[in-house]
């Protein structure tokens, strides 16, 4: 009963985590987009009450025009909408999801003994630390650093090497598919609690003054503006780890922590595309296609990299006697009956059978083969070898005996 719950509020918080992402994801790129679409308004109106850039559009058979004030509007309506329960939401259901499945199957999901043997407790620790030593760092280098002409640039290169180092990091210390996860997390982190420690505040205190009648500073619209920034160009980085554990040809490779930052770079190179895409859209000039380009070569390059080599027998194993059910069966009880059995029956399978096995041919295929999810993290020591009779199997019609 205790798995099956735990299947459920794995998937109730897996739900509201993909839901409340879409929520803030979705407004965070619709404010960038806007922010670089706007255009100087030609009403005096508009200009003598200190809008300084609006945009017409059309949407779902109605009509909008959002205006964006320079510094500050004259005054403020008496409901203002705030934008931070989204990302609020997205970072709580997220931490709970990561607890339910990872912190509290420590033991199963965060240790790859192989890789770094170390008890549930101490990896539970790490784990957090992770979390919260990253955005220590990326806070300090933004306040420190991030100030003057060049200084987003800096912070740029600075998170850049810390996210190289957390990954490579992770990947000694933890399983491939929570090392992965991990460093999405930890950015992902960073990313609410600037909502949380600079934006939110900073619009709060400007309020606060607008509504004292007293003078605002502007660094705290240029604080939430850099922060704000950062954060859409951690989406595709954070959307990619997230994603990731789907995948076990890229957490599982020997050079994982390579392969997870070359698609992270490459996730943020094309978000700098459509960034940048916005501003030439505006000034009619010419797409800044490099960027997106860059990007996909990254991704084209990793690929090709990964793509697995040709067996010097291919041509051989094709014409080889199909391996029969007793043959597969062995290999099954050895490496999957452990988590797939009567008592244990994780995800409601079972191959303790002859019948369940070839009843779940197609689930062993993707998961084993195709994915090399399974074994969690390899845990039951399955060969390459006992993959491809795996995959010959199946691709001769998993025949029964």
């Amino acid at each position: 009963m205790l798995v099956y719950a735990l299947d459920w509020a794995n998937l109730l918080l897996r739900w509201a985590h993909v839901i409340v992402a879409i929520a803030w994801v979705g407004s965070s790129f619709y404010f960038v987009w806007l922010d670089n679409s706007l255009t100087p308004p030609t009403d005096v109106q508009l200009k003598d009450k200190g809008v300084g850039g609006e945009l017409w559009a059309v949407h779902g058979g109605g009509f909008y025009n959002p205006q964006k004030y320079m510094g500050v509007p004259k005054s403020l309506p008496d409901h203002l909408h705030w934008f931070f329960w989204e990302s609020y939401s997205t970072w709580l259901t997220g931490f709970a999801l990561f607890t339910v499945l990872y912190l509290f199957n420590a033991g199963t999901f965060l240790i790859d003994k192989s890789v770094h043997a170390w008890t549930p407790g101490v990896a539970v620790l790490a784990a957090l630390g992770f979390l919260a030593g990253f955005w220590l760092l990326y806070d300090l280098v933004c306040r420190t650093l991030g100030q003057g002409k060049k200084g987003d640039q800096v912070v740029g290169a600075c998170v850049f090497v810390i996210v190289v180092g957390a990954a490579w990091a992770a990947c000694q210390l933890f399983a491939g598919r929570a090392a992965f996860l991990l460093v999405g997390a930890m950015i992902a982190t960073a990313m609410s609690a600037n909502v949380f420690f600079w934006i939110i505040p900073g619009q709060r205190k400007v309020v606060a003054a607008m509504k004292a009648g007293e003078p605002v500073d502007p660094i705290h619209g240029k604080r939430g503006k850099q922060r704000s920034v950062h954060n859409t160009y951690f989406v595709l980085p954070v959307l990619f780890a997230m994603l990731s554990n789907h995948y076990g040809w890229a957490f599982g490779h020997a050079h994982n922590w390579l392969v997870l930052v070359l698609i992270m770079l490459a996730g943020a190179l094309i978000r700098q595309f459509f960034v940048a895409r916005h501003k030439t859209q505006l000034a009619e000039a010419r797409s800044p296609w490099g960027w997106a380009l860059a990007g996909v070569a990254i991704l084209m390059g990793v690929a090709i990299w990964l793509a697995p080599a040709p067996t010097a027998n291919g041509a051989s194993s094709a014409s080889a006697p199909a391996p029969t059910l007793a043959q597969v069966q062995l290999v099954v009880a050895q490496r999957c009956v452990l988590c797939h059995n009567a008592q244990l029956a994780n995800k409601g399978v079972r191959l303790d059978t002859p019948e369940q096995i070839s009843a779940h041919a197609q689930q062993i295929y993707q998961q084993v083969v195709v994915l090399k999810a399974m074994p969690m993290n390899n845990a039951t020591g399955i060969t390459d070898g006992e993959r491809a009779l795996l995959a010959h199997w199946f691709n001769v019609g998993a025949p029964a005996p």
